[in-house]
This record gives structure tokens, C-alpha cells and sequence, in this order.
């Protein structure tokens, strides 16, 4: 077999994955590692650790199994965690036996044979347990490799206080008409409706936002990908909404998400609002402490009035490596953190659950429960739980996200950044950035379309 085809023939492996509608072609995963003891082992897991609460979830668990140790070692972040496995399978050692990845990540590791199917312990026997669109996003042939520790409907959360001073009620922004007749009223007060830099740290939101309109800038059928980024319906409509929040300078095009200055400006008021995923609760809090009181939550504006579709924005998961020589003991701290007592204790310290009964469960939802109470404060008395949950039971268009995702995002941001720095139009920046994926998947040996 040629170097061209065996690339050819894993990439049409790896185009299986969508995030709705996961088709099977075949392949199987090679555990090189060893079950062990499920009752002893000393476990070593990599992954962040957002919410602090890591410490307190292994000990919980720790607790439980006496003869089971897990050592925590922090990553950082997602795109980190995602480098260091990588390293680890090339080198042919050194890969923990738990690993945290970020949902859209987990197949490309699994075609390989490099993460357990987790149904030879029963795992895919907990489908109905979790929320649809985590848990779809998790399979490859069929088969559950790893299990959703979260979800991240895309909502709208925003300043009351900016808004009131603009005069916007932010409970009538129902549509992105509204949203943009909003935006002009916070300017004029000296502060912004949101961000968006263009880097590689908005290219969630993209996709999220992207998705809710009905665009698929890319379709994935075997090893044969298109790329349309500028004349798919969906697109279209998206970038035509965000060129004219550039235009009229309604957005603050020179902070990323997740830098300093984002933090800044969302403690201090300058930055109105955030299109994000319904995890976003417990990092606002620990990002804008003094703005207690001021933040709200509300559904996602609709592109047509009365609709209800949401979309995914992030999750995260956790799956066993194929070098991991205790991965009944790995597979049974996955059952707590997913299924068990962390699960429960993620969401009461901010994580918002991909767990059905947890989602459904009253305590959940009420908002004199000690774990709610908090949260709520900081959003000014709202029951913040009861609309996250409401927005992951709304419907999602389909969705795909291209096999090789990592470069995607990198790409994101070396392309769309100088559209935000008013260099380039949006559209030019999109059509030379499906140029570049559409390169890029033909080097790795898929067959590309790229239709503009």
C-alpha cells in the first residue's frame, strides 16, 4: 500500500464523522493496552480543569474505590491536551490512561485505533441516558469512544444594566433583527453588543452560530468533502449579518475570546453580551465578578421570527487510551464522572449537563437548591438552569464538522482575522479560507470540492 493510499484510505475513515446522522465504514479499534484489575490501579488522567473542581471530584471518587488512585495532571487547554496525545501515540508511550478531549476531536483519535471502544464495557447500553447531540458526536462505527462529560446549547447572555442604560430589554430580542437594532442602542452608550476578533478562539462560535442558520460550509460523504463557504444559503445570510456589525462598528473586532482584555471588558461593561454555550455560566461569574447581579441569560435570537432552533457550541469528554494498561479501573472513573456521583457535582459547580435525569431532575431546576442559589444571584434571581435545559431540548439543523477540525480552527484565525481588521471583506476572507481547507484536505488525501 502507498503512502497516498493508506492517507486516502484513513481519511475516508475519519469522514464519517457528523455530528448528526454518524454513518458506519468500518475499521475496528486495536486496544494495545491491557483491561487490568477494575478494583486496583493507579490511574493517570490528563485534561483541564475550568470550574476548580477536579480536586474534589477525584477525592469523591477516590473515596469510593480505595483501591483505585487517580493522578490529575493539567493540560491547560483543549487544543494542549490534543498535542500532548498526539505526541504520546507517535512516541508509543507515554499516554494517560483518561483523557479529556473536546467532543469534535474524539473520532480522529479513534479511527486509529488509539482510544477503547468503550462498548466492550457496556457503554453503548447508556445511550438514552444522555442528551442526543453530546452523545451522537462521541460515536465512530456505531461504537461509543468516549462518553460526554457536558453540552453547550448556544445561548445569549448580556449586561441588564448596559442594556437598561441603552434602553433594550433584552427578553424582546427574539430575532437577529433585534439583536442588530439592540447592538446600535449599547453603542451609542460607549460600550459594545459582543466581540469577535475573527481568531481561532471565535471559531466555536462560528460554527455554532453558522449551524443555527442552516449553513453547512462543508459536506463530508466517504473520503469526497465540499467546501462552500460563500455561496451556501446559510453562509451567505451569516456573513452578510456579520460584515455589517464590522461596517458599523457594532461589535469590538480587536478582543479575543478568552484573553485578558475579554475579561476585562466583561467585568467592566464594555462588552454587552456573548453569543456562547450554556457552560458559560460559572467562567462569566469568575470572569466579571463585579457585575453580580447584572448578567442574564436568554434563548439564542432566531434568523426567522417564531422559530425555535438552537445549536452546539463546545463539549467536552472523556475516553480510555489504547495504551492504557488499566482501562476497566480508567472505565469505572469514567462511569463516576459521567454517569455517577461527578456528574451530579460537575453541575452543581457550573457545568451544564449532557445527563438527561440531571437535566430533568428538580433539583436541577429549582432555584432554592444550594447548588442554584449561587449562580442565580449572579444573575440577578433568574432560574438560570430551567433556561439552559430549555434550550437543549430545541431542535438542530445538521451539521457536519470537517475530519481534520484542529487545522480548521488554527486556519480560522490566520484567515478571518484580517476581515475583523477591516482589510478584507468577510466574503474574500471566507472564500480564501475554503481555499486553504480545501488545500489542505486534498494534501491529506481526501477528494475536495470546493465550490467557493
Amino acid at each position: 500500500m502507498t503512502s497516498h493510499r493508506f492517507t486516502r484510505v484513513l481519511a475516508s475513515v475519519l469522514a464519517c464523522v457528523t455530528i448528526v446522522g454518524i454513518s458506519a465504514c468500518g475499521g475496528s479499534n486495536a486496544n494495545k493496552g491491557s483491561q487490568g484489575d477494575e478494583n486496583k490501579a493507579d490511574l493517570v488522567f490528563w485534561g483541564w480543569d475550568s470550574g476548580n473542581s477536579m480536586k474534589r471530584l477525584i477525592d469523591g471518587f477516590e473515596s469510593e474505590n480505595p483501591g483505585i488512585t487517580v493522578k490529575f495532571n493539567a493540560t491547560g487547554t483543549a487544543s494542549n491536551t490534543q498535542t500532548a496525545l498526539s505526541n504520546a501515540i507517535a512516541a508509543g508511550k507515554g499516554a494517560p490512561d483518561v483523557v479529556m478531549l473536546e467532543d469534535p476531536t474524539v473520532t480522529q483519535f479513534a479511527v486509529t485505533g488509539d482510544l477503547v471502544d468503550l462498548s466492550s464495557f457496556g457503554a453503548d447500553k447508556e445511550a438514552d441516558k444522555f442528551a442526543a447531540g453530546p452523545w451522537g458526536k462521541l460515536q465512530y462505527n456505531s461504537k461509543p469512544y468516549a462518553m460526554p462529560i457536558d453540552s453547550g446549547p448556544e445561548m445569549l447572555f448580556y449586561n441588564k444594566a448596559v442594556f437598561d442604560k441603552a434602553g433594550v430589554d433584552g427578553e424582546k430580542i427574539k430575532t437577529w433583527d433585534d439583536y442588530y437594532e439592540a447592538a446600535k442602542k449599547v453603542r451609542a452608550t460607549g460600550a459594545y453588543m459582543t466581540n469577535n476578533s475573527g481568531s481561532a478562539m471565535e471559531y466555536q462560535p462560528f460554527t455554532a452560530q453558522a449551524w443555527q442558520a442552516g449553513a453547512r460550509p462543508w459536506k463530508v460523504d466517504g473520503d469526497k468533502i465540499t467546501i462552500d463557504m460563500t455561496n451556501d444559503a446559510g453562509m451567505k445570510k451569516y456573513i452578510a449579518f456579520q460584515q455589517k456589525l464590522i461596517d458599523e462598528d457594532l461589535i469590538n473586532t480587536q478582543i479575543a475570546n478568552w484573553s485578558d482584555e475579554w475579561n476585562r471588558s466583561l467585568n467592566d461593561g464594555s462588552i454587552a453580551s456573548l453569543t456562547i454555550g450554556a457552560w458559560m455560566p460559572v467562567n462569566l461569574m469568575n470572569a466579571a465578578p463585579d457585575q453580580k447581579g447584572n448578567w442574564r441569560v436568554t434563548q439564542l435570537p432566531q434568523w426567522n421570527e417564531g422559530d425555535q432552533v438552537s445549536s452546539e457550541d463546545g463539549g467536552s469528554a472523556l475516553a480510555i487510551t489504547s495504551q492504557s494498561k488499566n482501562q476497566a479501573a480508567a472505565y469505572k472513573f469514567i462511569q463516576y464522572m459521567t454517569l455517577g456521583k461527578g456528574a451530579e457535582l460537575m453541575a452543581q459547580t457550573g457545568t451544564f449537563p449532557s445527563l438527561k435525569s440531571i437535566m430533568d431532575s428538580k433539583e436541577f431546576t429549582d432555584p432554592n437548591a444550594e447548588s442554584n442559589k449561587k449562580t442565580n444571584e449572579f444573575f440577578g434571581g433568574q432560574n438560570v438552569n430551567e433556561i439552559l435545559s430549555e434550550a437543549a431540548k430545541r431542535s438542530v439543523n445538521e451539521f457536519q464538522y470537517l475530519p481534520y477540525n484542529a487545522f480548521a480552527q488554527t486556519e480560522f484565525g490566520d484567515d478571518i482575522s484580517p476581515a475583523y481588521n477591516k482589510k478584507e471583506s468577510l466574503q474574500e476572507a471566507f472564500a480564501n479560507y475554503g481555499k486553504k481547507l480545501a488545500e489542505h484536505g486534498t494534501q491529506q488525501g481526501y477528494d475536495v470540492t470546493n465550490e467557493g
